[in-house]
């Protein structure tokens, strides 16, 4: 049976373009198995789904050595324990010369010392890139920090309040306080939390 795995890093990415290769190798629609999560560890549960329905003699493919894992360990432990002990085997489509199992398979003991080098290498090499873009994502923050750059979500208080809001607190904050609206009113049409809602009005009451 053809089985294809298809992994991207995070939501917003695309995982079409591996799909269609799966399809045009006539995989099944249904033997298609996506994550859209990190390749730092194995913990995936399309992944782990598809290793669970894997069986001796099944063809798993993978648009990429990379698409199985980042982890330089964990994807030698993950290819010899698909191939050697659930005795499936994998074809890597970006080198589908070095990365065929059936090839190594077909040559006994010397394949099995072949494939283990190769294997090694390419591992190493998409480890390498993963600890790169850790690299890059530092150095980022770190510029980002020493120009007084804020990273992530904005904290919220009067001064990030849209002017929409602005006027809404203006407008309505006196109707609060001599309780014509409630609370939780005045916190529904300004479209804040409690915790922020209290913080902008204190703010906003100790500025008048």
């Amino acid at each position: 049976m053809k089985i294809g795995y298809v992994r991207v890093s995070s939501t917003d990415q695309n995982e079409e373009r591996q799909i269609k290769k799966m399809l045009a190798l006539g995989i099944e629609e249904r033997m298609i198995f996506v994550d859209k999560q990190s390749g730092k560890d194995f913990n995936r549960p399309s992944y782990q789904t598809m290793k669970r329905i894997l069986r001796k003699g099944d063809l798993l493919y993978l648009d990429a050595l990379d698409r199985l894992g980042r982890d330089y360990e964990g994807i030698i432990h993950e290819w010899k324990h698909i191939t050697r002990n659930i005795q499936a085997d994998i074809v890597v489509l970006e080198n589908e010369t070095l990365f065929d199992s059936r090839k190594y398979r077909e040559m006994g003991d010397i394949g099995k010392l072949m494939e283990d080098q190769f294997l090694s290498l390419l591992s190493y090499v998409a480890e390498q890139e993963r600890k790169k873009i850790k690299q890059r994502q530092a150095e980022g923050i770190a510029l980002a920090k020493s120009q007084g750059r804020h990273l992530g979500r904005p904290k919220l208080n009067l001064r990030t309040l849209s002017h929409e809001q602005r006027q809404l607190l203006d407008s309505h904050f006196p109707k609060w306080k001599n309780k014509e609206i409630t609370g939780v009113e005045f916190m529904c049409l300004l479209g804040l939390k409690k915790n922020s809602f209290y913080k902008v009005v204190r703010e906003f009451e100790i500025g008048r």
